[in-house]
């Protein structure tokens, strides 16, 4: 018996070994949790730096330790170690800053930080080594986002092993109540090994020279490309007070390819490729920096100062995982008499608002005889005028409305209240039948609409408000809300356009002859949409489906003038100013523009709203052949939705959200419950609620941005409060399908009792782990004495203690110098020496079910003792 105890001691002892082997990927970072430095009692979400979110991915927290700068334009670094040893992927980044307190953010990959401290004055340096720019934030700009299936590869042997953030501190009058900063980003890293690996190809001038007063200063830079192909998604600016544009393209066959232009006067973040570039072997990266001496009396040379000048354009590109080069230089001019055949668009700055080149610098400048209440005003006017682009925007599943009953849905708008007003066709329908080849109505009839057409909703609950509109249309189209509530709708099968008061019972004002389309002054064919300016209450209205016109009126309805004319379709790519179904408008009142989704040319074009002269085109490749509806939002976002892909085409049906200045797609969305079939309208509010109306579908929904989900902290009576507006709370239907409580007690408690049980559970199953293989081993050993027991008599004791010797030596190996678990296990078939085998990752972006019990923290499984060692 007392060979039995032996063997059950050192069987334990083995298989509590072979446990803390196997350990989960969240037991890794305990090493690191150990040394991590403490942070500010006010950083907020910062006390858990590694996070695991699966059995290959993590996530990594790099905030700033709790700091206070000290004066205005202050560059703080701080550094975070990998916390694994092996190679790592960065595939995804979230920030954490606010516009109020930082300028711009900057990360960077390196081996060696400049310093060891927990944050120090970047004068002093980022990195002692090469460093490689991974992320960078800047207010007014999109965020970086990387294409699926790329990543930045870190740590192993050729990774960095150090992520070091650079914060810039602008205007520092935020910090006057001292308190402790925590800005930084998240980053997502993954073990999976991605296809396609990111780098950095940076093109820099060294030796410019601007003469003083000098109007025109060109700086060039351009390389020959000899390496493996890459593929260009996202660009980066600088320099400093002198640049006003640079341009940066790849040339092949001498075609110059614009791969971004930007003025570096605007926020210097990356931003994306609007059209994707290739570049191969042999092709020229080409650059071209476009400075001013006016106003200096010295030449400015190329330095670090904020008196040097810099020219920079950063290239965020992909490669094939084997042949990829993580950074890339190009710092000479290879090729100074090409740039003779550089596009014309490179020499014209770009211009920038001077209160924007305040903001963008984040340069604190003093104001004599300006009190300081005023400039705190004046800030945050800024600040409500800067674009936050740290959002997502998904579906509000918890939202009632979209169980409404109601016929096509045509028109969508929100009322001076905010309340959402739908305008649908009752049980009328838009078909083949409903005009003849001259446009003509008929129907007829059918009469009008016997049902209210147009219904205001309680934009939360979705709870009927009020309705009107019953026997006034045949076929509703568009609908725009004026600042002073009244309804403008049009009427394609009447031709008409409509001025309603909310509880009025007959219009207000009736432009066009019902039921007779034509072009001229007085007549509309088929009009889509109203947009009515707030400023001076002139009246644009879109016409149509069968003319090609935005037409002007006065407030009164008197004829102002019109533009626009047909695309002419045999000359391929339309024109500025043609219409191919000018069918939606957005007014924009901050930059005195109107801008039109030109429905069949799948674009937006934006007009001068005094003389209709033509501004700009935006499009991109994610539109598809049919932009449906715009929309604008004071702040410069611009909400968009496309029409159904033609067969062969695979640009999805969706939502965009566009920066305004740029154009450029900051977000996409589709909604989560049923499937958009054709979405015929779009409105948005300003804190990025967004409604959108499905002809096809009868049905409304509303998506919200995720943002909201995050508690805003504030301070009463030195107490951190954390506050959720009821309307504000958002669903993420891929984690689950039940809204989240809105009381903030009981999220607190809920939160609180999860945690708990997080640990009770981790503690049980462990726990658990370790006593099952002890107890099945017990009950192997005593059946094995028993049976030797019977068949021996008093002899089966030695000879048990002969056989658990056999085992004991061979545990030990053939030195006998100890245990040796490696050679026991490696001698069984199907064994690895890097522990359990990897399950399938294929499945690994969906979320876990909620009800998955498994464990996270740590998972082991004991094998049964083998009764004879295998002869593989």
């Amino acid at each position: 018996m007392a060979g039995l105890v032996n063997n059950l001691l050192i069987l334990f002892v083995v298989f509590q070994n072979i446990c803390l082997g196997f350990r989960s990927p969240l037991s890794v970072f305990k090493r690191y949790k150990d040394t991590t430095r403490p942070l500010s009692s006010e950083c907020l979400g910062s006390d858990r730096p590694v996070i695991s979110l699966g059995l290959s991915d993590f996530a990594l927290d790099i905030r700033m330790p709790g700091v206070t700068p000290k004066q205005s334009d202050t560059y703080l670094c701080m550094s975070v170690p990998l916390p694994v040893d092996d190679e790592a992927y960065v595939v995804d980044f979230k920030p954490h800053a606010s516009m109020d307190t930082i300028h711009h953010m900057l990360l960077f990959g390196c081996n060696e930080p400049s310093s060891t401290e927990n944050y120090w004055d970047c004068d002093e340096g980022t990195c002692k080594d090469k460093s490689n720019i991974l992320y960078a934030w800047a207010r007014n700009a999109p965020p970086t986002r990387l294409p699926k299936g790329v990543g930045f590869r870190v740590g192993g042997e050729t990774g960095g092993r150090f992520f070091v953030l650079q914060v810039h501190y602008g205007d520092i009058s935020a910090f006057r109540d001292k308190h402790k900063d925590c800005s930084g980003v998240t980053l997502h890293l993954t073990h999976q090994k991605q296809p396609l690996i990111a780098g950095m190809y940076l093109m820099m001038s060294v030796n410019t020279v601007i003469p003083p007063g000098e109007k025109v200063v060109d700086a060039d830079i351009a390389c020959h490309y000899k390496r493996f192909p890459m593929h260009l998604f996202a660009y980066r600016v600088h320099t400093h007070r002198l640049g006003k544009v640079v341009s940066g393209y790849r040339v092949r066959n001498g075609q110059w390819t614009l791969i971004g232009r930007q003025s570096p006067q605007l926020p210097q973040a990356f931003y994306p490729v609007e059209h994707p570039v290739d570049v191969n072997y042999d092709d020229i990266l080409a650059a071209r920096c476009v400075f001013s001496g006016e106003g200096r009396t010295t030449e400015t040379r190329i330095g670090g100062t904020a008196n040097d000048e810099m020219c920079n354009f950063y290239i965020m590109y992909y490669m094939e995982a084997k042949h990829a080069v993580s950074y890339m230089t190009c710092t000479q001019n290879a090729n100074p008499e090409m740039f003779r055949n550089i596009p014309q668009e490179a020499n014209i700055p770009i211009p920038v608002k001077s209160d924007m080149l305040k903001v963008t610098h984040g340069h604190h400048e003093e104001t004599k005889g300006t009190d300081k209440s005023s400039l705190l005003q004046q800030a945050k006017k800024e600040e409500e005028e800067i674009l936050d682009q740290d959002f997502h925007i998904e579906e509000a599943v918890e939202w009632p409305g979209l169980d409404l009953k109601l016929g096509q849905v045509s028109g969508l708008a929100l009322d001076p209240e905010n309340n959402l007003v739908i305008f649908h066709r009752g049980d009328h329908v838009w078909d083949e039948n409903s005009f003849d080849s001259k446009f003509v109505y008929q129907q007829r009839g059918l009469g009008p609409i016997e049902q209210n057409t147009i219904l205001v909703l309680n934009p939360s609950n979705a709870k009927l408000l009020h309705s009107m509109g019953k026997s006034l249309f045949y076929l509703p189209h568009g609908l725009s809300i004026d600042k002073n509530g009244n309804y403008w709708v049009t009427d394609v099968a009447l031709h008409q356009v409509f001025k309603l008061g909310a509880h009025d019972k007959e219009p207000l004002l009736i432009l066009g002859v019902a039921l007779q389309p034509g072009s001229d002054r007085n007549h509309f064919c088929q009009p889509t949409d109203v947009a009515v300016d707030p400023i001076t209450g002139s009246i644009y209205i879109s016409d149509g489906y069968c003319n090609s016109r935005v037409i002007q009126f006065s407030p009164k309805g008197l004829y102002v003038m019109q533009w626009g004319e047909g695309t002419e379709t045999s000359l391929g790519r339309a024109r500025p100013g043609q219409f191919h179904i000018p069918h939606s408008l957005a007014l924009i009142p901050d930059f005195s523009q109107l801008c039109v989704a030109d429905r069949e040319n799948g674009r937006i074009q934006c007009f001068k709203l005094e003389t209709g002269e033509f501004i700009r085109e935006i499009k991109h490749k994610l539109f598809g052949r049919e932009l449906f509806a715009v929309s604008y939002v004071p702040g410069g976002f611009l909400f968009a939705v496309n029409g159904m892909p033609y067969p062969g085409e695979a640009e999805p049906v969706q939502g965009f959200v566009m920066n305004f200045s740029t154009g450029e797609i900051i977000d996409t969305f589709i909604p989560l419950r049923k499937n958009f079939e054709m979405p015929h309208d779009v409105v948005a509010s300003e804190d990025k609620t967004v409604f959108v109306g499905d002809v096809h579908a009868r049905a409304v929904w509303k998506f919200a941005s995720i943002e909201k989900m995050e508690h805003r902290s504030v301070k009463k009576a030195g107490i951190e409060v954390q506050e959720i507006k009821e309307s504000e709370t958002i669903v993420e239907a891929r984690l689950k399908n039940t809204p989240e409580p809105t009381d903030h007690l009981k999220k607190q408690e809920k939160q609180h009792l999860v945690q708990q049980a997080s640990t009770g559970v981790s503690f049980v199953l462990i726990t658990t782990l370790l006593i099952i293989p002890v107890v099945v081993l017990l009950a192997i050993l005593l059946f094995i004495w028993w049976k030797k027991t019977t068949v021996y008599g008093a002899d089966g004791e030695h000879k048990l203690g002969s056989s658990s010797g056999r085992i004991l030596g061979k545990l030990r190996g053939k030195g006998g110098g100890g245990l040796n678990l490696g050679n026991f296990f490696a001698s069984h078939k199907g064994y690895s020496r890097k522990g359990f085998d990897r399950l399938s990752t294929e499945g690994s972006d969906q979320e876990k079910d909620e009800d998955d019990g498994t464990d996270s923290e740590e998972e082991c499984s004991a094998p049964p003792p083998p009764s004879a060692p295998s002869s593989s």
